[in-house]
């Protein structure tokens, strides 16, 4: 491993008894913290995306379920309900989930003792960091150097624990020296790609350009893109990976076009209960987010709008995910099986 340098930004951070979260929403405008005192708050932020990202999700909803514990003092049933109403803040990211049964089950265990949670919870984050750094190095070796990388949404720092995993890849490579040059798609509606990965590309030193998403197509048809890395949300056992909308367009293009198309994202990521892609709850949000930006009407008022923020991209169409224990190629059903077995899960 090289040595990195880490950033000066956080996405969450736990003090005392507070939970501090960097507001991706005031992005890059300005930067603000917004305050967790309670689990409620939590579930807030990670409803409106205060706070977003599935590994960051599930960080910040580690410390929900230690909220909760602390105000069920002792209450099985409030204590479950809380949980449950944490992990129900967004259905697609399965590290919420994941995070809030984690540190569940270890109150229980302790006999329902708040500190056990602040311990799992540290430790998720902890953890998280770790993992973004292992399959960063690994992930780095896909990239060429003076490579083109593409990328869409955001998985930086922003979006996890701290490091990041398809852009913690994209600065692994560029801090090993090897001279890369990143396309950031902007992600519409929310812009994503505009305010928060070409904010982390900025800071990091990283030469960038950034994109409206349909332009894409044109860059890789046109031999200017080496390949395209980006997150996850959620991957089946058969490697279906639900990500942010626009995935399954870039894949279908790269596929014909026969660039890598590569998806990074810890095990935690991996819900190996759910073995199709159809299987993935998808999650539609408001439909102000379509007809206003920042706030300001763009669209006629009456017209209908349809606005998943996630889609599905089938298995075939991914040359490898990347892990923080390798990358997993074809056939995925068989090699995450493996994966699964080596993780005890």
């Amino acid at each position: 491993m090289i040595d990195i340098v880490i950033e000066d930004f956080k996405a969450l951070d736990m003090q005392q008894e507070r939970l501090l979260l960097l507001d991706q929403r005031l992005l890059p405008v300005r930067q603000e913290t917004f305050v967790c005192t309670s689990s409620e708050d939590v579930c807030c932020a990670i409803r409106d995306m205060v706070v977003r990202g599935a590994p960051a999700i599930g960080g910040a909803a580690g410390y929900g379920v230690y909220f909760a514990a602390k105000e069920a003092e002792g209450d099985r049933n409030k204590f479950d309900a809380l949980c449950s109403r944490l992990a129900s803040a967004r259905p697609t990211a399965v590290n919420l989930s994941w995070a809030v049964e984690r540190v569940r089950t270890a109150v229980l265990e302790s006999g329902l003792d708040p500190l056990a949670a602040r311990r799992e919870a540290d430790a998720i984050v902890s953890q998280d960091i770790a993992m973004n750094l292992k399959l960063s190095e690994y992930g780095n070796e896909v990239i060429r150097p003076g490579a083109s990388v593409l990328t869409h949404c955001n998985a930086g720092a922003l979006a996890t624990c701290g490091w990041g995993t398809a852009l913690g890849v994209i600065k692994y490579a560029h801090q090993s020296g090897k001279n890369i040059r990143v396309y950031a798609d902007e992600t519409r509606p929310r812009l994503q790609g505009a305010r928060l990965t070409a904010w982390e590309l900025a800071r990091a030193g990283i030469p960038a350009t950034l994109i409206a998403d349909s332009t894409a197509a044109s860059l890789i048809r046109d031999g200017k893109i080496d390949c395209v890395i980006l997150g996850a949300d959620r991957i089946t056992a058969q490697g279906d990976v639900a990500n942010k909308l626009g995935t399954f367009a870039l894949s279908v293009i790269c596929r014909h076009y026969g660039v890598p198309f590569y998806s990074a994202a810890p095990t935690s990521t991996i819900d190996f209960s759910i073995r199709k892609g159809e299987d993935i709850p998808i999650e539609e949000r408001d439909s102000s987010e379509i007809t206003h930006i920042e706030g300001v009407q763009v669209a006629a008022s009456g017209v209908g709008v349809y606005n998943p923020a996630f889609d599905v991209t089938p298995h075939q169409n991914i040359t490898g995910i990347i892990t923080e224990c390798g990358i997993i190629r074809e056939p995925y059903d068989v090699n995450l099986e493996k994966l699964r077995l080596e993780l005890g899960r």
